[in-house]
Formats: structure tokens, C-alpha cells, sequence
């Protein structure tokens, strides 16, 4: 489940020959039978982030700058604030969110977003303060993110009092190789802004390298999953690891290229357990094993851009490969940004079509 609790780190889309799964398989239309879709409001404007709180509320961002609460009832939006700074164009915008894990004591909520400076687009982690039904106090954490019309990653999770923030290339393919920069990156830093200590490199923010463009973050089973954007091949489904290389953009999915062969030998570099060819703009994932809908249990449900479905990823026990992959909703309801698993195994969406965008819930119709 996304939320605030995290304590520790129907057309055929074909897979080719993946690390850690089966060497050709179909991705299939999944059973929707006993699953009920609602839409709880068609008025939103591209929401980007949805996450769980400990209100029992639904917190959500728009890429224009609002960051809201929404009843799971009925889909009432509460706006708390519209971040005036905030530079929207493309893809760019008020990306991603989280909220403190102690948030009744430490009301602490984390936003990351893109803003211009001398010219140029950058992004920035901002901190602010939930009181008064309203975000106050804005304390900028980490900043000077490089940020472009596209691929910008910029999904947020909190795992083990540390937070984790996905960066894109920035559209500069030299990025994600240099350490120096912190683009292309799985980001990690304290929720007071400043470098853990057992962080690979002393001083830096950089946990994992060589990402084209992540979009998606979920931590279940002991492991840190991310999904993330392929050019026209290889869209991925990570595991990441302290201070490993993923290759981008010497390496498109696993490495069996002879020239990305060479490359993977000598940096280390870590492979998917799962890519599409073609791409299917993988973006929000959630870990679901509730009982509502018991054919998810152990899956990662994840929501897709250009592939406008959601799919399900049947975990194995260990967590570290594939099963199957299914889809749902295919071309129902356009491109799907986000999906958040909630306490009592309902699922919600948020869709991303840029004009009275929805939020939906999955319940149980049985």
C-alpha cells in the first residue's frame, strides 16, 4: 500500500526475453468480473500523485500547482493550496508527494515540482506544513534538479524514515551516467533535507543511477520497486539497489546487445524483471495483497500512459520475479497516471487526459 505508514526500504502487449522471466510471454486481458468501477469526479485537471493519509483521505496533486484532499466517498475535493511557483509546461508541473510517517505528530508534507530560475527550468523538494486545512511553512530540501518539457521522474516514497525521490534525464541522455548530477537518479536523502550516512557516495543524494525516467515507486516484500520509461523499446519494472547502475542510456532493458554486453560487464549494471516492447508508458504503482480482490493478492498493480490500462504484475514468493501479467480496463478511461491501494483493498485511479480527468474507485461488486 502507498500511503504514510511505510516503515522500511484488452489488446496483447508482448515482452521479449526478460531478465529473471520467461523468455516470450503475452500480457492478458485480466477478469474484471466482481470488480465495480465508479468514477468519483470528472473535474480534475492532470492529477499526478494520489496517496492514502491518515485522515482516511485521499491526497492528490495537479500538475498546475493544487495539492488537495479528496473524500474516497464521494470524491470531494478539498483544495489545500496551489503552489504559486510552479512551472507547468509539458510534463512538467507539481509531480509527486508524500506524507510524514508519524504525520499526526510531524504533519510534515513533502512535494516535489519544477519552477524557473535564471531562464531555466529546475526542480526542487519542498517541505510544507499541514495546519489549518491549509499547507504553510514551505522549506526547500533539496533544489536544483534539472527539469525539461519531459522526463522529469519525480515520484516520491518514504520508506524507513528516509525519502526516496525518483529524477528523469531531463531529455539529456548524458545525465544518468554522471554521478555529479542528479538526474536520471533514485534520489534518497532524511525528511530534514540533509544525506544519510550510508548513502553509496558520502554527500550525496544518489542511491541508484542510469534511469532514463522513473515514474513509479513502491516498497513491499523487503524491496524497493520502480517503474520506468523506455524510448519506443523496453519499458522496465526494477528492483533497485543500493548503489547500482541501470544502465540508460548504454543499455535499453536487459543487456543482450553485444555492445550493451560489454557495457554491463564492467559497470555492474542491474537488469529488469520485466520490460515491454512496445512501450506501454509505464507510470504509478501500489502493492496490492488485500483480500477484496484476492486474484491480486501479491501483485504490484501499476497504471499505464499510452498503454491506458492497469496492470497487474503476479509477484513469486521471493518478490524478485514476474509471473504473469494481466490487464484491466483497457481504453476504458484514456491514459491512467496513478493507482493507490487502500486499507480496506479498494483501488483508485487517477487518469491523465487533461481535461475533466477522473478519479475512480475499484470495489468489490460480489
Amino acid at each position: 500500500m502507498k500511503s504514510f505508514i511505510l516503515t522500511s526500504v484488452s489488446a496483447l502487449i508482448v515482452c521479449l526475453s526478460c531478465s529473471n522471466s520467461p523468455k516470450s510471454r503475452e500480457d492478458v486481458p485480466g477478469n474484471a468480473a466482481g470488480i465495480n468501477v465508479k468514477v468519483l469526479n470528472d473535474e480534475l485537471r492532470f492529477p499526478w500523485e494520489l496517496v492514502w493519509g491518515p485522515d482516511k483521505m485521499l491526497w492528490m496533486t495537479e500538475r498546475g500547482g493544487r495539492v488537495s484532499r479528496v473524500d474516497p466517498a464521494s470524491g470531494k475535493v478539498y483544495p489545500l493550496i496551489t503552489i504559486s511557483d510552479v512551472y507547468e509546461k509539458g510534463e512538467g508541473g507539481l509531480l509527486g508527494m508524500a506524507l510524514h510517517p508519524n504525520f499526526s505528530k510531524t504533519p510534515y508534507v513533502y512535494v516535489e515540482y519544477d519552477y524557473r530560475k535564471d531562464g531555466s527550468s529546475f526542480g526542487k523538494v519542498v517541505r510544507y506544513t499541514y495546519k489549518n486545512n491549509t499547507l504553510t511553512e514551505p522549506h526547500t530540501l533539496l533544489d536544483n534538479i534539472a527539469a525539461a518539457n519531459i522526463h522529469n521522474g519525480s515520484r516520491l516514497l518514504i520508506v524507513g524514515g528516509k525519502l526516496y525521490i525518483t529524477t528523469g534525464d531531463a531529455s539529456n541522455q548524458s545525465n544518468p551516467q554522471k554521478l555529479s548530477s542528479l538526474n536520471g537518479k533514485i534520489l534518497r536523502i532524511n525528511l530534514d533535507g540533509s544525506i544519510p550516512a550510508d548513502n553509496p557516495t558520502k554527500g550525496s543524494p544518489v542511491w541508484s543511477y542510469g534511469h532514463r525516467n522513473p515514474q513509479g515507486l513502491v516498497y513491499a516484500k523487503g524491496k524497493l520497486y520502480s517503474s520506468e520509461h523506455g524510448p519506443d523499446t523496453d519499458d522496465e519494472i526494477n528492483i533497485i539497489h543500493k548503489g547500482r547502475n541501470y544502465g540508460w542510456p548504454k543499455v535499453r532493458g536487459v543487456c543482450d546487445e553485444a555492445d550493451e554486453k560489454e557495457f554491463c560487464a564492467a559497470n555492474n549494471i542491474a537488469q529488469p524483471i520485466y520490460r515491454w516492447t512496445p512501450t506501454i508508458a509505464t507510470c504509478g504503482l501500489d502493492y496490492y495483497n488485500g483480500s477484496l480482490f484476492p486474484q491480486w493478492k501479491n501483485s504490484l498493480l501499476m497504471a499505464t500512459l499510452k498503454g491506458s490500462s492497469l496492470y497487474q504484475l503476479k509477484l513469486n514468493a521471493a518478490g524478485d520475479k514476474v509471473e504473469s501479467v494481466s490487464t484491466y480496463f483497457r481504453f476504458e478511461h484514456g491514459r491512467l497516471r496513478d493507482v493507490c491501494v487502500a486499507p480496506d483493498g479498494k483501488v483508485y485511479l487517477i487518469t491523465s487526459n487533461g481535461s475533466n480527468d477522473k478519479l475512480l474507485v475499484l470495489s468489490s461488486s460480489k
